[in-house]
């Protein structure tokens, strides 16, 4: 699928962009693993999360829906009433669904086999792996540590106390879930803080878990009670038009109900600090989570040097921040992302390449990039089908001053259902070819 975006516009009115991808995946596995009935409403119809539900019902889980409006009932079993599935997991295209249930299967008594698209099947996945070994699990990987993984059944789990290399709430959220399985305490220590979305679901569903400072720890052994679940908007599908109406002249525009938990709000700050528009209004709490409506009005954006504090709170959204700094006065600065590179794609050079073909000076580093602003023309851009990297392209169109067609844009069903239509609806001038 190509997107054929025509230049020019701005965005105005009030969109609702679909619900969170971390939330719905995590409603799914610990409603699955819950005694009694977990009803969601919100939940993300995007294939990522579909590959979660499809693997939860073929491990036994009657899952009712999800219906037009994202309503899920779950008829959870227990922490121990999954069943061995018949054939292999496919988890798609979605490294979150990969990770998490590296640590849940950990614990089941059976093998299990999980799959990916070839994406996934290139992502590294050693920085779960070898933590859960460390608390007796045994994961069979490729040589280079990548997937398919075997998670072997039958394995006694051990709490570890593990202080984490790199910040990653992925790495996190996978030695956590073991940690329901596993003999006394696990605790996972953060070099910085990444989102939380674990924790307080596990705790919505009535499991203790203590968070001291940077270290959150909890007891194996308990169980999971039923409870219902609003999944508010996704913050990372919200970050394209919070930066399409930043840099598009004339744009007035609310984004409603998005989910604003502190740990995912790095992208709000960063545009700040740029100098953007951005006003928080009608702030409640839905399901333990923080929800608001972002009202974005353009503005003259500023380069920056990135606060590296930032950067695990905003880390899927760079690439639609990598946009925002191209049409910005002066140059803008990230270092400290290395875990760009080990996304759907190498996010850092994919973003890079992409500007330099529009017109832009990006210079790719290690751990970041360097940006300064230039004519941005427009051209073809390879999204090598990150989602992400598709998407951040379109808004830029409503300032570039030629069309721009991007290449490889299926994947953007796995985050972003409706992407193309509400954007249209919104002001951008994009369709589809293929």
């Amino acid at each position: 699928m190509q997107f054929i975006v025509q230049p020019g516009g701005h965005l105005q009115g009030r969109v609702r962009v679909p619900g969170d991808k971390s939330i719905s995946h995590r409603s799914i596995m610990l409603g699955s693993l819950a005694d009694g009935t977990t009803h969601v409403s919100g939940f993300l119809q995007g294939e990522d999360c579909l590959c979660t539900l499809k693997a939860f019902r073929s491990m036994g889980v009657d899952i009712e829906g999800p219906s037009a409006n994202g309503e899920v009932t779950i008829h959870g079993v227990g922490l121990h009433g999954l069943r061995a599935p018949s054939t292999d997991l496919d988890m798609g295209n979605s490294g979150t669904s990969m990770r998490l249930m590296s640590g849940l299967m950990s614990g089941q008594a059976f093998d299990v086999r999980m799959t990916g698209d070839a994406s996934l099947s290139k992502r590294p996945m050693k920085r779960v792996t070898v933590p859960l070994a460390s608390m007796g699990a045994v994961i069979e990987a490729t040589s280079a540590g990548t997937p398919p993984l075997l998670v072997r059944g039958g394995k006694a789990l051990q709490g570890i106390d593990y202080a984490m290399p790199m910040a990653s709430a992925q790495v996190k959220s996978s030695l956590l879930l073991a940690g329901l399985y596993a003999a006394g305490e696990t605790s996972v220590t953060e070099p910085a803080p990444t989102r939380d979305h674990t924790e307080r679901m596990l705790r919505g569903f009535g499991y203790e878990v203590v968070t001291e400072g940077n270290r959150i720890r909890l007891q194996g052994g308990g169980r999971l009670t039923a409870t219902t679940i609003d999944v508010p908007s996704d913050i990372s599908s919200a970050a394209f038009f919070m930066v399409g109406a930043s840099i598009a002249e004339g744009s007035d525009l609310i984004i409603e109900h998005v989910g604003i938990n502190p740990t995912r709000t790095g992208v709000i700050d960063i545009l700040r600090l740029m100098g953007a528009n951005l006003e928080v209004l009608n702030e409640r709490e839905v399901g333990g989570e923080p929800v608001a409506d972002i009202r974005v009005r353009s503005a003259a954006l500023q380069g920056i040097q990135i606060p590296e504090h930032l950067v695990p709170l905003a880390i899927d959204e760079f690439p639609a921040l990598f946009i925002a700094a191209a049409f910005a006065q002066g140059q803008t600065v990230l270092t400290g992302a290395e875990e760009l590179r080990v996304k759907e794609s190498d996010r850092i050079q994919v973003m890079a390449d992409g500007l330099i073909a529009c017109g832009v000076d990006a210079q790719p580093t290690p751990d970041g990039i360097v940006i300064n602003p230039g004519n941005f023309s427009g051209g073809t851009i390879e999204s090598h089908g990150d989602h992400r990297i598709a998407m951040s392209f379109a808004m830029a169109a409503l300032r570039a001053t030629q069309p721009i067609i991007i290449n490889d844009c299926a994947n953007v069903n796995t985050s972003f259902p409706g992407f193309v239509e509400l954007a249209a609806t919104a002001g951008v001038n994009i369709r589809t070819v293929g």
